[in-house]
């Protein structure tokens, strides 16, 4: 248990810092776009978001990301779900608090409230959480959960491409229904020896983790462009703790410790709502301001003023 939820945190460390990096790098190169003359009404396309992908600090948000990514995937498997997710989600304080320096966002004392809900909400998770369930489900929930990945991937694209600059709020919950189909497939692997390559290839829920993971990465970069980071980030949450929690109580056998129920209720419920808060409080309006600028020219882009290049 202590293991999974050192590997958990190690792994909301990584995304939380991912996230502000791939913000940062994201509205740069929006604002080398607009200083070149080159717009675009509308939701960012696949060259401007290459193009935000090729700045540093979208690269080692990348890596971080990757790194948080594997560490995320052993959590998955050491922990039950709605506590190895919630953790994991729990970057947005980190996000938050980084967003100080990075972004130029003062958190107030709602902000910083919300933090402290959250921490505690963890600590009820961690006290309350029993064993994990084995995973072991029949192969047509495999089926099941490639089949519902490419349709949440490749169907909420479409619809984000569609919405344009209104996107930003649904590609950050798709992205974060993609990271959850992501802990649920590494789960459903379980009984599957990683060693073993001839049945990880013939087992279609590793193509699900392969779609939700790269699907739900490309959704939360095309969040981060057109909208907050946090705001972005508190859709993430509730998309891949609330789910991906109920379907491994319902489906996949984990538990609480006997007679502690409530309080993995509560830290759940907790935890999710302090991390929507996190960012609701921690919207530029929610300040009465916009965040302002670090150095001349370096201001952040409103979500209405995010361009995108063709």
């Amino acid at each position: 248990m202590l293991i999974g939820l050192l590997t958990a945190v190690a792994a909301s460390i990584c995304y939380g810092t991912g996230s502000v990096l791939q913000a940062v790098g994201s509205r740069r190169s929006a604002r080398e776009a607009a200083a070149s003359g080159v717009t675009q009404h509308g939701g960012p396309s696949l060259s401007s978001t290459a193009k935000a992908a090729m700045t540093w600090e979208f690269i080692v948000g990348t890596i971080l990301d990757f790194i948080g990514f594997g560490l995320g995937a052993l959590a998955a498997r050491l922990l039950p779900l709605f506590l190895s997710q919630t953790v994991i989600s729990a970057n947005l304080v980190i996000t938050a608090v980084l967003s100080v320096k990075l972004l130029g966002i003062r958190l107030n004392r709602a902000e910083w409230t919300s933090i402290a809900v959250v921490c505690s909400a963890l600590v009820l998770l961690g006290s309350a959480a029993g064993p994990e369930g084995s995973g072991h489900t029949p192969i047509a929930t495999h089926w099941w959960l490639l089949a519902i990945s490419l349709l949440l991937m490749v169907g909420g694209t479409v619809v984000v491409r569609l919405l344009g600059a209104r996107a930003a709020i649904l590609a950050g919950l798709l992205s974060g229904l993609g990271f959850g189909a992501l802990g649920v497939g590494v789960r459903v692997l379980n009984g599957i020896d990683p060693f073993d390559l001839g049945a990880l290839l013939a087992d279609p829920a590793l193509y699900a983790i392969l779609v939700a993971g790269i699907g739900g990465m490309y959704l939360h970069t095309i969040a981060l462009q057109i909208g907050s980071v946090n705001g972005a980030t508190a859709a993430l949450v509730v998309g891949e703790t609330v789910l991906p929690g109920m379907i491994g109580v319902l489906w996949l056998g984990d538990t609480s410790r006997e007679g502690f129920a409530w309080m993995a209720f509560l830290g759940f419920v907790l935890a999710v709502a302090g991390a929507v808060a996190v960012a609701w409080f921690g919207a530029p309006e929610a300040h009465g301001t916009e965040p302002q600028p670090q150095e001349p020219g370096a201001d952040e882009l409103r979500p209405a003023e995010v361009v995108t290049v063709r």
